[in-house]
């Protein structure tokens, strides 16, 4: 077979040999029947979502935005711009002077004045005038009787207590209490933490160290006795268990799974490559059993027709439809001026009119002259030689 020259060499795997390379073709030829109409499925339903895409969800997507805007935005726009707005302001404006201006008003000419007036200058009045005087009244006597009499005062109940509650209270202290409890502390350090310490010393430290010990050495045996059992039961459990399973995953389900993944790529790409060519093939055969077809007849029998009816038939009756409108514009033009010279000379006629103009002197040629150096553009130069038969009126 000529499979193994367009593949990569066989991988082969811890495990593998002969009969799983032999294996592995047949595998895969399965599970590519299998997945091929799968595959040519899927490439049928992405272009066919592809072409409603482009030929119905985005034009009608563009028509519905379009729509949306013409019917909802546009409308509301202008609904908001010449109505809403307007009406928000004139809303806006009733309300500043039905809620607004009056309490402004209010606060501004009477609440403000009042307080000012009635309240403010009042309070600031009675501060300057009565409490600042009686303040500093109150202060002069606080500094200058109060503070030396409670001086004073303070000097001679602090002799009195220092010498009625001070000195009997520290007396007592220092010659009573303190060696009373120099003595109590004297007698607690001998008669107690002493013999507590030996008591400590030579019974309680023995007999807990005793102790410790029988404790660690039935740890120290019931440690040894569990490890054991626990190396023991781990030993089964590696050996009747995680062995087996191991193996199982190793030489079945790994080699399976994977042999299983592998079949499934080659065989989706290889349907990929024959959904391809299929598309291929139905796209040729639709350019040339429809395409080609139809557009022959367009080129050869619809373009030329197209043509004939426009050159012939369409321009002559565009043309003609043109000059009419335009002999008809001409002709309603004709009779508006008619009608308006008709309208004007009857109005003359029964109210009058006005008198005839004065004969005006006749117009000067635009042309430079002996008495005018002005020479106007794209005017004939007139002659400098009067005509024989014309004289100047200043020639007597």
């Amino acid at each position: 077979m000529d499979y193994g020259k367009h593949q990569a060499p066989a991988r082969y795997e811890a495990g593998e040999g002969c009969l799983t390379t032999l294996i592995r073709i047949p595998v895969r030829i399965v599970v590519l029947v299998v997945v091929l109409p799968v595959r040519m499925v899927w490439d049928a339903l992405v272009v066919a979502g592809r072409a409603v895409d482009r030929a119905l969800l985005r034009p009608l997507g563009r028509a519905l935005s379009w729509l949306f805007g013409t019917l909802v935005v546009i409308p509301a726009g202008r609904l908001y711009a010449s109505v809403l707005t307007p009406l928000g302001h004139a809303l806006l404006w009733l309300a500043a002077a039905v809620f607004v201006w009056p309490w402004v008003a209010l606060w501004r000419y009477a609440v403000v004045p009042g307080a000012r007036y009635g309240l403010v200058v009042p309070v600031v009045w009675l501060y300057a005038s009565v409490l600042t005087p009686l303040g500093h009244g109150v202060r002069w006597v606080y500094r200058a009787v109060l503070v030396p009499a409670g001086r004073g005062i303070r000097a001679v109940v602090g002799q009195v207590l220092t010498v009625l509650l001070v000195l009997p209270v520290a007396g007592l202290w220092r010659y009573v209490l303190v060696p009373l409890a120099l003595a109590a502390a004297w007698l607690a350090e001998h008669l107690v933490v002493r013999s507590s310490a030996w008591l400590y010393r030579e019974a309680l430290t023995p007999l807990g160290h005793g102790i410790t010990w029988l404790l660690d050495l039935l740890g120290r045996g019931v440690a040894a006795a569990g490890a054991g059992l626990w190396a023991a039961a781990g030993w089964l459990v590696a050996t009747l268990v995680v062995a087996p399973l191991r193996w199982l995953y190793r030489r079945v389900l790994a080699p399976v799974g994977r042999e299983i993944a592998d079949a499934l790529g080659v065989a989706w790409r290889i349907a990929g490559y024959i959904s391809r060519a299929v598309g291929r093939a139905i796209a040729w055969l639709a350019r040339y059993l429809v395409v080609a077809p139809v557009t022959w007849v367009h080129r050869t029998v619809c373009t030329p027709m197209g043509h004939f009816l426009r050159d012939r038939i369409w321009a002559p009756a565009k043309r003609g439809a043109v000059e009419a409108g335009r002999a008809a514009r001409s002709a309603l033009r004709s009779a508006r001026e008619t009608v308006r010279q008709a309208r004007r000379d009857a109005w003359r006629a029964l109210v009058g009119g006005p008198g005839a103009p004065e004969p005006r002197e006749p117009g000067r040629s635009l042309a430079r002259t002996l008495g005018s150096t002005t020479t106007v553009p794209s005017a004939a130069p007139a002659s400098e030689v009067s005509s024989p038969g014309k004289q100047d009126a200043g020639c007597g």
